[in-house]
């Protein structure tokens, strides 16, 4: 049992790809968008129909800088072909899985991974280690939240990733730092961070060392930002997160941590 499951892990590491025959309702589905540059995510809801939130097509990242154009998550554009279940292009929306992909391929993000597993995937957005709640409760909230909404959309406190992130486990971060549950807000900050820390130019000299502590530095902040992780989360129920919907996010949080 135990090497089935560690072969299952080394396979998720070369990739967490899926055919849509193997889908399950609740589960937490991606695909990457514009060459692997960012990945759009939502939760199967079973039926060929998937829940997930995005911004508006042509408004996916939203920041009002260049990095609309270069980061994260997106997009309710449709080349299919193929009609989008609800009138909504922005907001909780429901769509059709071939809507979802946009063309691309399919994903599956995975829960509960252990560490190394973690730091073995370099790019942030694709697992945690956080434990996913059972089905019947991600799509409880995700149905919940197709109908009340998850607030704004924000690219690095409340995007797509955040959204079926929650569904899965039902966490919020209540916090005052600027990042969220998403893996791939968190892998871009840990990247920066890593390229601007000036500590690292008294750590090593040469090229080689350089980018090894970077990269060193990199797999730490990733680590410590997962969800899995954090000390800063609660589970918070959907309908007290949609009873404080006019707060932004970490305050609707903080304001239901303080009553627990």
């Amino acid at each position: 049992m135990w090497s089935n499951k560690m072969s299952k892990e080394m396979m998720g590491i070369l990739s967490n790809k899926v055919s849509k025959e193997t889908l399950n309702p609740g589960d937490h589905i991606y695909s990457w968008r514009n060459a692997y540059l960012y990945s759009h995510h939502g939760i199967y809801a079973g039926d060929g129909k998937v829940i997930h939130f995005t911004r508006g097509g042509g408004h996916e990242i939203g920041t009002g800088t260049v990095l609309d154009r270069i980061i994260f998550s997106s997009s309710s554009s449709n080349p299919s072909g193929h009609s989008m279940s609800t009138m909504r292009l922005d907001g909780v929306i429901s769509s059709c899985l071939e809507c979802f992909l946009c063309g691309g391929e399919l994903y599956l993000f995975q829960y509960a991974v252990s560490p190394v597993f973690f730091l073995a995937k370099a790019r942030g957005g694709t697992c945690t280690l956080a434990a996913s709640d059972p089905p019947e409760d991600v799509l409880h909230r995700a149905e919940y939240l197709l109908k009340n909404g998850f607030g704004g959309y924000n690219i690095f406190k409340n995007n797509c990733e955040d959204f079926a992130i929650y569904c899965k486990t039902g966490l919020l971060v209540f916090t005052t730092i600027s990042v969220g549950r998403s893996g791939q807000a968190a892998s871009f900050l840990a990247a920066t961070s890593a390229i601007v820390s000036s500590p690292l130019r008294f750590l090593t000299s040469s090229v080689p060392g350089l980018a090894a502590v970077g990269y060193g530095l990199y797999c730490l902040s990733r680590f410590i930002s997962d969800i899995g992780v954090r000390r800063d989360v609660t589970k918070v129920p959907v309908e007290r997160l949609v009873a404080r919907s006019g707060l932004d996010e970490s305050m609707a949080a903080t304001e239901v941590a303080k009553t627990e």
